[in-house]
């Protein structure tokens, strides 16, 4: 089969497709023909040799497609379209995922779709609701509202728990976005101080949640942001992961959780946990169109450095997709 390795020879560590061998399901695993798999982070983070958690050759954690076989007793059965995280191999021809982890994919939804799921729909999900905490009419300040994850969470808060969703982008395309799934509170971050519009939009008080993307650059802003008891969920480091000259105290005087999170290192069971109450919650809002995947751009496989450079260059709204068969 075809699958895309990064190439450790010279400084760029390019992309390279290449003709790698069919992996095997054992006990508890399904076999899967990949019809398409999605871009993340996470693979560009992999890519550049940062991600010690990562064993894997075969780049790509999520993926959409069809049982060509299942090792034991899954559920599910040779022909069946399932959706989930995969640990590594996305982007190639066949791929296994643990059957604990597959999820069956709406009749009414494409296999990009499908793709467009299971990471960032789990990682939203994940943060809000088991770390964040999110209540029933809280406020939640999303940063990179466009982004996958952001995507995610604005229509996992606003469905799941009708919370007040402010979020923060960087162009007036991606906030008029945003504002079309859901957020009441549009910020550019390029012409506007988000710390003082969160205040305006919360009348002083601040957001009961955070989750972050950021990291380093907004950390005085997010402390002004949060309101006292609050829970700040760092799931990203785009704005650098150093903070110089740090005081603790404000973190302490109002009483703020913060955590830090991955969704990729964790274990199988988490995992296998986490799939299984998303898709109990969530499922009926995909069946009935009150919550949607957001598909940006779909490359072919062979040209996974251009989807690459499309992330790296911040201009998705929404999920890449890479097809890998027929979509």
């Amino acid at each position: 089969m075809l699958g895309i390795t990064v190439n450790r020879m010279g400084e760029r560590h390019p992309l390279e497709l290449k003709e790698v061998e069919i992996p095997r399901p054992v006990a508890g695993e399904l076999l899967i023909k990949v019809h398409a798999a999605a871009v993340n982070r996470t693979d560009i983070v992999t890519r550049q040799g940062k991600a010690g958690y990562m064993t894997n050759p075969i780049l790509g954690v999520e993926v959409a497609g069809t049982v060509a076989e299942a090792n034991g007793e899954s559920g599910f059965q040779a022909g069946d379209r399932v959706m989930g995280l995969v640990n590594g191999g996305g982007y190639a021809e066949y791929a296994v995922m643990p059957a604990e982890r597959a999820m069956k994919i709406p009749e009414s939804f494409t296999f990009a779709e499908a793709a467009a799921i299971p990471e960032v729909f789990l990682t939203a999900y994940q943060t809000l609701f088991w770390i964040g905490k999110l209540r029933e009419n809280e406020s939640v300040l999303i940063h990179a509202g466009a982004s996958g994850v952001g995507t995610a969470a604005i229509q996992l808060a606003k469905t799941l728990r009708n919370a007040k969703v402010i979020v923060t982008a960087g162009s007036r395309e991606k906030l008029e976005f945003c504002r079309k799934l859901g957020a009441d509170v549009l910020i550019n971050y390029k012409e506007q101080d988000f710390d003082e519009e969160v205040l305006k939009a919360t009348e002083g008080k601040g957001v009961d949640v955070i989750l972050d993307f950021v990291g380093a650059d907004y950390w005085e802003s997010n402390l002004k942001s949060i309101k006292p008891s609050g829970r700040w969920v760092l799931i990203g480091i785009l704005g650098g992961s150093v903070v110089k000259q740090v005081d603790l105290f404000p973190l302490m005087s109002k009483m703020i959780e913060l955590t830090g999170t991955l969704l990729t290192p964790r274990d199988d069971d988490y995992k296998a946990r986490l799939t299984k109450e998303f898709y109990g919650a969530a499922l009926p809002y995909f069946v009935n169109g009150e919550m949607r995947p957001i598909v940006d751009a779909i490359f072919p496989l062979d040209k996974a450095e251009e989807a690459h450079m499309h992330m790296l260059e911040n201009r998705n709204i929404g999920k890449i997709i890479l097809e890998v068969g027929a979509i």
